[in-house]
């Protein structure tokens, strides 16, 4: 009879074509086992491992299921266009809304700062949700919050109304509908061998929506108005609700692990990691770079003279082209360590701002910095959830990635608010995009010492 009590290895279990096979090797003797094993996961579950313990989780899609990686993937990219295009649009109203109510930089700039920083705070608290009752909800509900915010845009005539609309409801809008509980979701949804590529897919869909939305809106503005596209942008987020029943996750309480962690265990081992604290500091800067260029571009633009369609193909080029560097990244992120694309990524971004403010303002200037921070614009997504799905699992992967969220968003919170507040005193954003080299820089350093391992956790042992 075995001992119940004896140490047992198994490996990751696998997906597709490889399903049921598992490799056991003592001495260079391996030996492949076929067919049936017995910790084959049954009909409608998916095996994952916990410390490289087998566990179950129940009702995670499966070969046969309608809900297939491919269409998994391919929903969640519908949602991630539609949540981040006309958020990437937003700095094309800030001339005109300011206009009509007679409003400095400063007022539009803190009404998106806020949104900033209520998306940071409100994306652990969504990320909690879907961990524990399931995304598809919080997708929903994160869209109607979205599509109302921007309805009511298109009349705030007080700054209290767009701090409302454009800053708390849009801002808790993006938290529960944006690509952060998307890549969560293919965390949990596909097997692990997918999900570096759906993790890159995901990042390049809501680039795209950039890509899509910045010459749409410039140019619905012009036929129609800024009040009647901040109306149709809103009803296009309707359509999230029906989408996201292909995302539909399990609730926590429903996957059974063979060590399981309650949420203040998983909280207390992250921030007591120092690998997830510095890739905490890092995402800090992403926030701060990204935020202040798509508020504050067109307007710095059409101050050296340039006209509000060169800043929409600008932001169009920064999404056209981190299609290719978010595909890009996932890919890397399966061949070399995550830590040292970070670093790239963060000290290219520094180079490319030194290199457009050092230089004068032209047509071809700006399309060639969208076209390099276009490959640097979302390429660090991949690698952060990537890096936080390897070291904790995945079980609490949305709130643990909400959390990392939340310091690239309160980077953004300052990158657009100091934006305004700085132009409006100075009449340059000179400051603000030196304060983005220097922090381009401290990322790059801050993500070397990662180290990408799993962390070891205590299995309990059988009486």
């Amino acid at each position: 009879m075995a001992n119940p009590c004896a140490r047992q290895r198994a490996s990751h279990a696998l997906c597709g074509p490889e399903a049921g096979k598992f490799r056991l090797g003592r001495g260079g003797i391996a030996i492949m086992l076929r067919r049936f094993s017995p910790h084959q996961a049954a009909p409608g579950q998916t095996m994952t491992t916990v410390n490289n313990s087998p566990t179950v989780v129940p009702g995670a899609p499966v070969l046969g299921s309608w809900r297939t990686p491919v269409l998994i993937i391919g929903f969640g990219c519908l949602i991630g266009m539609m949540s981040f295009g006309p958020r990437s649009t937003l700095g094309f109203f800030l001339t005109p809304l300011s206009s009509a109510n007679y409003w400095g930089r400063d007022v539009f700039a803190f009404a998106l700062a806020l949104q900033n920083l209520l998306w940071g705070i409100g994306q652990p608290l969504a990320g909690m949700i879907a961990d524990r009752f399931g995304t598809a909800r919080v997708l929903s509900a994160g869209a109607l919050m979205y599509a109302t915010g921007l309805a009511l845009m298109a009349h705030a005539n007080s700054a209290p109304l767009l701090d409302i609309s454009a800053g708390a409801l849009i801002g808790f809008g993006l938290a529960g509908c944006s690509f952060n509980l998307l890549l969560a979701a293919f965390g949990k949804l596909l097997p692990p061998h997918w999900r570096s590529r759906a993790f890159g897919f995901g990042t390049a869909a809501g680039s795209f929506g950039q890509f899509l939305y910045s010459p749409v809106a410039v140019a619905l503005m012009d036929a129609f108005g800024w009040q009647t596209t901040l109306t149709i942008f809103a009803a296009t987020m309707l359509a999230i609700v029906p989408l996201s029943s292909a995302l539909v996750t399990p609730p926590a309480a429903k996957i059974k692990e063979a060590a399981p962690q309650s949420l203040r265990q998983a909280l207390g081992e992250a921030f007591a990691h120092r690998s997830y604290i510095l890739l905490v500091l890092g995402y800090f800067t992403c926030g701060f770079q990204l935020a202040f260029i798509t508020v504050h571009m067109p307007s710095y633009l059409i101050d050296r003279g340039l006209t509000a369609t060169i800043g929409g193909w600008t932001l169009a080029t920064i999404g056209l082209f981190n299609i290719v560097g978010s595909m890009t990244s996932g890919w890397l992120g399966d061949r070399m360590p995550k830590r040292y694309l970070l670093s790239f990524i963060y000290f290219t971004r520094a180079a490319a701002i030194l290199a457009f403010i050092s230089f004068p303002v032209t047509e071809y200037t700006c399309l060639l910095f969208g076209a390099v921070m276009g490959l640097m614009w979302l390429s660090t997504v991949p690698p952060t959830n990537g890096i936080i799905a390897l070291i904790f699992g995945t079980r609490w992967l949305t709130t643990l990635a909400g959390f990392a969220f939340f310091s690239h968003q309160v980077g953004g919170f300052l990158g657009v608010w100091l934006g305004g507040i700085v132009f409006d005193r100075t009449g340059s954003y000179d400051p603000v995009w030196w304060l983005a080299i220097l922090f381009g820089v401290l990322s790059a350093l801050i993500n070397m010492p990662i180290v990408e391992k799993p962390v070891l956790r205590a299995a309990p042992v059988p009486a």
